[in-house]
């Protein structure tokens, strides 16, 4: 299907599907066709890169954690990490920031700033550090943490992609200090809950990647003394996993968002609330040991298989490819970089279970 008056392409949707059916194991082939020697293309127009748009911080540094998190890296996946991460220092000034627009032209469009590409950075290069099963990728990917782990940022989103980054360096280096400090931070910054059972969550509205909040509180409850309440991450997550659920199906809050007291859209949602809520599920399940959160993992996969409000599948088995959005007829057949690295990432929790 193609493109026309501007607007996304879109299919009709399908009954859903047996929501027991069993996930598929994690395909790189999309993400290698979007990256090159370079990094990882912003945007594609169905599963064909569109390299005009160049390249982002954002994307790469979620495409080095992807790739880190997987035990048994291919040769063809390693290489991609190690590009992601070459990417990263070369966009980190000397004080730690991060540039987050390249042309494809190989020039830098902005200036390094602190926005939740810093965050995302963070959250890429801990989990590099913690997790790859190459030294080199580690040792280089600490050292480049470390140097962003002083900086703040007064976006409350910022801090809460680098108060992850800073959980994934502590499980593996307890005694980080700038890991541990900015957790701690990253935590003030999200806020304490509500004690309103009807709206807990710390801010007045709903945005975007909203279980990453939730995430940070619960971590840094289990990594810190000093920390936040593990009442009160967990509180944040099961409301948010609450009103994002519709008939048993995983129904997040789209683009436009969600502001207290208003009324509650379904379309257009995108596949990184989806992915956020994944990985906050499997936070808390880990901490906590409950099975309940696993559930929230399923629903989550689910939701890429076509266990969602318009009952078709979010990601193209024959590219593995992640589709761009969920809008009311069915998916944004773009394949982007955003939604490809979603699908990935949530299709590795399904490791839990298998």
């Amino acid at each position: 299907m193609t493109l026309t008056g501007g607007r996304p392409a879109t299919r009709a949707g399908s009954p859903p599907p047996d929501r027991r059916l069993s996930a598929p194991a994690p395909s790189f082939a999309h993400l290698a066709r979007l990256s090159d020697d370079t990094g990882l293309f912003e945007h594609a127009r169905h599963a064909i890169v569109r390299r005009e748009h160049g390249y982002c911080t954002d994307d790469v540094a979620r495409g080095l954690l992807v790739t880190s998190r997987e035990p048994e890296p291919t040769g063809a996946v390693l290489r991609l990490a190690e590009c992601y991460l070459a990417f990263l220092t070369h966009a980190q000034d000397a004080r730690g920031a991060f540039h987050n627009r390249l042309g494809h032209d190989r020039r830098w469009a902005d200036r390094p700033g602190l926005g939740d590409w810093w965050g995302r950075a963070l959250w890429g290069l801990g989990t590099a550090a913690a997790r790859s099963p190459a030294a080199w990728i580690r040792e280089e990917a600490l050292v480049a943490f470390s140097a962003g782990a002083v900086r703040r940022s007064p976006a409350p989103h910022a801090m809460a992609f680098a108060g992850l980054g800073a959980v994934e360096v502590l499980r593996r280096h307890p005694t980080h200090a700038a890991a541990a400090a900015l957790l701690a931070d990253a935590a003030a910054a999200i806020g304490t809950p509500s004690a309103e059972p009807g709206w807990p969550w710390p801010q007045p509205r709903l945005t975007y990647a909203s279980a990453a909040l939730a995430e940070v509180v619960i971590a840094a409850s289990q990594l810190r003394h000093d920390g936040p309440l593990l009442d009160g991450g967990l509180r944040m997550l099961a409301w948010l996993r609450d009103v994002q659920l519709r008939d048993g199906r995983l129904s997040v809050v789209p683009a436009a968002g969600w502001e207290r007291g208003a009324e509650r859209l379904r379309h257009d949602q995108q596949p990184i609330e989806v992915a956020a809520f994944a990985d906050a599920c499997a936070t808390a399940g880990t901490v906590t040991g409950d099975p309940v959160w696993d559930v929230g993992v399923r629903q989550a996969v689910g939701w890429f298989l076509g266990d969602n409000d318009v009952g078709t599948p979010m990601w193209d088995p024959a590219t593995g490819g992640g589709y761009d959005g969920l809008t009311p007829h069915g998916p944004n057949l773009n394949q982007g970089a955003e939604s490809t690295l979603a699908l990935i990432s949530t299709l590795q929790h399904a490791r839990r279970w298998s």
